[in-house]
């Protein structure tokens, strides 16, 4: 198993401090600030850790007021705000140095049966497996690439990435407002369905506001770009399996605003099933000297 997979089995399994409250930590990999989708799987592990085990998230929404601090540990502090008797809700608050920086609410429900429709899969993208890893990339393009991406790209990482349009990365050309993403965990390890789903709630947010900056030739690794995650949504439609081994992220983004920018995203297992839908809004802010 690979060190950055150690990490992320490490940080979303929270240290219990005393009843509804939890201590998370942050790998130490030379981040100014913590990765939302960190913030957001240990939110979500801190609120199961509350909630009777045949209860399966169903939906996550959350703010983000502050950035996090990857020196220091997260104080996760679960409010059970209601057991139903086929829902249950909990709010959770991440805190560091005495502010909170994350907020979160999330429920969880029975499994039922019920009506059964889904979006279908996008049609003519390329499998994964035709795909270059991004160690593949940096050797393909590395002279074309900007300096912070091949950094971004070299760093070891739990996660398999491999975008459908690299054209994104290299140029400063309009693209139609809209990428579709091969994601997988690097590592096969036995999961449970709720570390499954935290996994899938930490993959959510890569990738995603970035598509945002499509329609305008930019990235969000330009320098004059100040991009952070302000709100972050997922609906957990059905569960993912140990069998899912790739998703496809189908990003699209229909507005930018205000220095802000809003997408959404779909993510199917390979077989076609549609596993979560996710929306989020950003700051995508253009500095000016």
């Amino acid at each position: 198993m690979s060190k950055a997979m150690r990490d992320l089995l490490d940080i979303l399994d929270l240290e219990t401090l005393e009843l509804n409250l939890f201590r998370g930590r942050s790998p130490q990999v030379g981040w100014q600030r913590v990765f939302g989708g960190q913030v957001i799987g240990q939110a979500l592990v801190a609120a199961q850790r509350t909630v009777a085990e045949d209860r399966h998230a169903h939906s996550l929404h959350g703010y983000f007021m502050r950035p996090g601090d990857p020196q220091v540990p997260i104080i996760y502090e679960v409010d059970r705000i209601r057991d139903g008797g086929s829902f249950t809700t909990r709010r959770v608050v991440a805190i560091q140095h005495g502010f909170a920086i994350f907020s979160l609410e999330a429920s969880f429900q029975k499994d039922e049966p019920g009506l059964e429709h889904q979006a279908a899969m996008p049609l003519n993208v390329p499998p994964p497996e035709d795909l270059m890893t991004q160690t593949q990339l940096i050797e393909a393009y590395g002279q074309t690439l900007p300096e912070a991406i091949r950094r971004f790209w070299a760093r070891e990482r739990p996660l398999d990435i491999r975008p459908v349009n690299i054209a994104h990365y290299a140029s400063r050309d309009p693209l139609p407002p809209h990428q579709n993403v091969w994601m997988r965990i690097n590592d096969a390890v036995p999961t449970t369905r709720a570390l499954r789903s935290a996994m899938l709630a930490y993959m959510s947010d890569m990738t995603l506001l970035d598509t945002s900056t499509f329609p305008h030739g930019r990235s969000g690794f330009d320098a004059d770009l100040q991009m952070a995650s302000l709100d972050h949504s997922v609906w957990f439609h059905r569960a993912p399996t140990e069998e899912d081994e790739w998703f496809l992220y189908d990003q699209d983004t229909p507005s930018a605003t205000g220095a802000r920018g809003f997408a959404r995203g779909q993510i199917f297992a390979r077989n076609g099933t549609l596993i979560a839908s996710v929306a989020q809004e950003g700051l995508v802010r253009v500095r000016t000297r």
